[in-house]
């Protein structure tokens, strides 16, 4: 059995021709088949505004998806902590914890998950948007759960329920910052490695040197974000992957939009400039049959020194969306 973990990052995906709250019903559904498959967690994502993405509440699924389950870690990947009070997030988390005790994670990250527009609406100011305090917020939270010096004027303020600690704590990142301050604060570091513009194998390193135990964590603890698609033919995988390279184009683009099906990605008639954008973000992609996707992981997770893989899929139909996380599981293990 493969040593590294395998866990599910979902985005819930909005397909076109379906609904955004269908998106969020096979969300569910998929969650449910992961743990049956024998992966590690299931993290949800905090996105914005994006047509594409119907993973706009990451605490309300963690909810839901802990209820439709029994074992499985589920989790934030992530929290944007500047777009949320560090009250509020410690007084959820503690919620969540004391519902559903050792299964939950609390990612956490820096950027808005969205437009400029939208981010403003979410901070309500401008500055906000501009303030760079994570380090600041994060002390904030913590301090929620184990105390401000009794000087601080929220010393009297403590998040509730207040006999449960915080979920384990992992500091998200696409760039060589989100590992520097995940040693410093002696976190877990969850590298985005299938968008992240920086070198998985830097930031981890870096991430591994820095590191500093606290009373959370003893050790670093390193998952690898892996964009993948499995199919039972590689040609099937190819469709399926182009669908997605569409999606992307339309977004880096400004366009966002339901993901499109095969069928769709195979009659569109592409310019030079989208196939360019689509071949420059390939590279982010494990694409093809079970033993080429498995092979191309491993290769990842070795160059990046990774615990675990968390894994993202986005396939257009939700039947073969999970018939690729079981044909990755039944060939890693």
């Amino acid at each position: 059995m493969n040593d590294i973990g395998l866990s599910v990052l979902d985005l819930s995906p909005v397909a076109s021709g379906r609904s955004t709250s269908a998106a969020l019903a096979e969300t569910l559904d998929l969650a449910r088949s992961a743990e049956s498959f024998g992966y590690q967690r299931y993290w949800l994502a905090e996105h914005h505004n994006i047509g594409s993405v119907a993973s706009s509440s990451p605490t309300v699924l963690i909810e839901a998806v802990a209820n439709a389950t029994s074992t499985i870690r589920v989790g934030s990947g992530g929290i944007m902590l500047p777009n949320w009070s560090p009250l509020v997030v410690a007084e959820t988390f503690r919620v969540l914890e004391a519902l559903h005790p050792g299964r939950i994670d609390l990612g956490l990250g820096r950027a808005p998950g969205t437009d400029q527009l939208t981010a403003i609406a979410l901070r309500r100011s401008r500055e906000a948007l501009t303030a760079d305090d994570f380090p600041e917020q994060y002390n904030e939270l913590l301090a929620y759960v184990d105390g401000f010096p009794d000087d601080h004027p929220f010393a009297p303020i403590r998040a509730i329920p207040d006999d449960v600690d915080l979920p384990p704590v992992f500091i998200l990142g696409s760039s060589l910052y989100g590992g520097q301050a995940a040693a410093a604060f002696g976190t877990g570091f969850a590298f985005a490695g299938h968008f992240g513009a920086a070198d998985p194998a830097e930031a981890v390193r870096g991430y591994r040197d820095g590191f500093r135990p606290s009373t959370r964590r003893a050790e670093p603890h390193v998952v690898l974000g892996v964009a993948a698609i499995v199919a039972d033919t590689h040609e099937r995988a190819e469709q399926l992957a182009l669908a997605n390279d569409l999606s992307m184009v339309r977004l880096m683009q400004g366009r966002p939009g339901p993901l499109p099906s095969p069928e769709e990605a195979a009659e569109h008639h592409w310019t030079l400039q989208e196939r360019n954008l689509a071949h420059s973000r390939r590279h982010f992609s494990s694409i093809g049959t079970p033993a080429e996707v498995k092979h191309d992981l491993e290769r990842r997770a070795k160059e990046a020194e990774a615990d675990e893989l968390m894994v993202v899929t986005q396939v257009h139909d939700a039947a073969e969306r999970v018939r690729s996380y079981e044909l990755l599981a039944d060939a890693w293990s």
